[in-house]
């Protein structure tokens, strides 16, 4: 072994070294004609963010805010993958249908009766997206309606897809340093109160 890989020089850590978070990080500049995978968030290097769909709506929010995201997976008791939820879906008109339709208070309402079930969600083969450019996953990501889109990967050992990816248009428009509000979203629930009681 030791024939065949001989040790790499080092050297004492230099003075001016720093620390960097993630966020401090300059990010390389993107545009339309980039390369789609350069907005992509890969789930292959970082753990995706789930809960479980007899969560409460309100746990879905903390965990979002606490970990500064806007969707997470839902699981079921086996930890399969039964669907998504937003911020959309916290924030928007889906609870506010829960109580009026369901009669159930804000409190009583969980992942499972807001979230995209798996049946309905959309998404794009690695392999395409490989070789796609931003300017194309926009345009899909507008012609679908959504802030978030999924990629899959097929495994060839286990004959499954896996999910790899995630791209997020307000992601992509902090990238490019534009807007690219396709759906509103309310920020917090006073806001939607205000929207029920002031129609426009």
């Amino acid at each position: 072994m030791d024939a065949l890989f001989h040790p790499l020089p080092t050297s004492q850590l230099p003075v001016n070294t720093d620390l960097l978070h993630l966020d401090e990080r300059p990010a390389r500049p993107v545009t339309y004609d980039s390369p789609a995978l350069e907005v992509m968030t890969d789930l292959r290097v970082l753990d995706p963010v789930s809960i479980a769909e007899d969560a409460t709506l309100d746990a879905a929010h903390t965990l979002m805010v606490s970990r500064a995201i806007r969707l997470l997976f839902v699981t079921d008791g086996d930890h399969h993958l039964t669907g998504v939820i937003t911020a959309t879906d916290v924030l928007g008109e889906r609870p506010m249908q829960c109580i009026h339709q369901d009669g159930k208070r804000h409190t009583e309402i969980l992942v499972r009766d807001v979230m995209t079930p798996r049946t309905q969600l959309d998404t794009l083969q690695l392999k395409d997206v490989s070789h796609a450019k931003v300017g194309q996953l926009i345009a899909t990501m507008k012609q679908l309606g959504r802030q978030h889109t999924l990629v899959v990967e097929h495994n060839a050992h286990t004959g499954h897809h896996e999910l790899c990816g995630l791209f997020s248009t307000s992601h992509i428009a902090r990238r490019l340093g534009v807007s690219l509000n396709f759906i509103r979203v309310p920020q917090t629930f006073s806001e939607i109160q205000h929207t029920l009681t002031h129609p426009a």
